[in-house]
């Protein structure tokens, strides 16, 4: 099989250790290995395979002689993501910069693989909160049809980075420490609230119709990788207190009837998922068992009683794996699938 020589940039970032541990994990076929990072990173050193490999500056010039560059996300990729496809690279972005770009493929290898075979150069990652929302939906969809989405978003705070996650560490234990009220906790960077003990109705920044940036990345990039412009969707995100996983509830209509036990039978099937649906035993996907796994869990499926087709459901992923990093080391697998065909 051929090797391929990988470059991450954003490598110091929690996406890019991710990676670095995805690539290791996965056992991809790796030539080379090149770390890139702002200026701030440089000669930082991290392990991968047993050495220590040095952060290098990334610049336009970094991508000579490497052939797949994964973002992990941020500035950098609209900054350096073209210079890598115009050095013969192809590139898988965690970003939202290229997203709804008609002449970009949104990929999830679950849900739209055969999207890969048109790409020019580039490949967009979607964001956390659609990837397991569809990974979860797509069999259903394909077998019954689905018409409306309603989704509501508890994602953690390590979705905002190392400053969210540093922010509920910090405000935990100084509440531990002093007996604050939550309310008056130091709010620093990461959250406009503190986001101890507390549930924030805002993740990205508002539009004028009221949603935020980030809900209605779930309604056009579920349609995009869907096909399907006239697919309902309605969704509200919120940031909770959990350090690691977001989880969703979802309800959806769809065309055709399907029951709970046939969703249930047709998830447990489906690539990428794993069924924890036994609530007499109250046995259903949180958060701390989706941590640091690739898979995306659903549970709690029921009729939903005020639709003729409705369907309810909770679903969990980790969105550092899953989210971001696995989803885009697997388009990098179907790059070499495809290469070796």
């Amino acid at each position: 099989m051929k090797e391929y020589s990988v470059a991450i940039v954003g490598a110091t970032g929690a996406v890019g250790r991710e990676l670095m541990t995805g690539l290791e994990e996965r056992n991809f076929p790796l030539k080379e290995l090149r770390l890139l990072a702002s200026s701030r990173s440089k000669g930082k050193k991290l392990p991968f395979r047993g050495d220590m490999l040095t952060v290098e500056e990334c610049t336009a010039s970094s991508f000579k002689d490497i052939d797949i560059v994964l973002f992990a996300g941020g500035s950098q990729s609209k900054e350096f993501a073209l210079d890598a496809v115009r050095a013969g690279c192809v590139v898988i972005d965690n970003s939202s910069a290229f997203r709804m770009d008609p002449e970009v493929p949104l990929v999830v290898p679950e849900v739209n693989p055969e999207d890969i075979s048109w790409h020019k150069g580039l490949i967009a990652n979607p964001n956390c909160s659609t990837i397991q929302m569809v990974v979860a939906l797509k069999p259903i969809h394909d077998a019954a049809k689905i018409k409306r989405i309603i989704v509501s978003t508890y994602q953690a705070v390590s979705g905002a980075g190392k400053d969210g996650i540093e922010e509920l560490e910090r405000e935990v234990k100084e509440y531990v420490k002093g007996g604050i009220d939550p309310k008056d906790l130091d709010v620093e960077k990461a959250f406009p609230y503190p986001i101890a003990f507390n549930c924030i109705p805002h993740i990205d920044s508002f539009l004028e119709d009221g949603y935020t940036k980030e809900e209605m990345k779930m309604v056009n990039e579920t349609r995009k990788m869907f096909h399907d412009d006239s697919l309902a969707i309605n969704a509200t995100t919120v940031r909770v207190p959990v350090f690691r996983s977001h989880s969703e509830s979802i309800t959806i209509e769809t065309e055709h009837p399907i029951s709970p036990e046939e969703a249930r039978e047709i998830l447990s099937k489906a690539p990428g998922i794993i069924l924890v649906d036994n609530c007499q035993n109250k046995e259903y996907p949180m958060a701390i068992h989706s941590s640091g796994t690739n898979e995306v869990y659903v549970g709690r499926i029921r009729k939903d009683i005020s639709s003729e087709n409705g369907l309810s459901m909770w679903v969990v992923a980790d969105q550092l794996r899953k989210g971001a990093a696995t989803n885009a080391i697997q388009i990098a697998e179907l790059i070499v699938a495809q290469d070796n065909e």
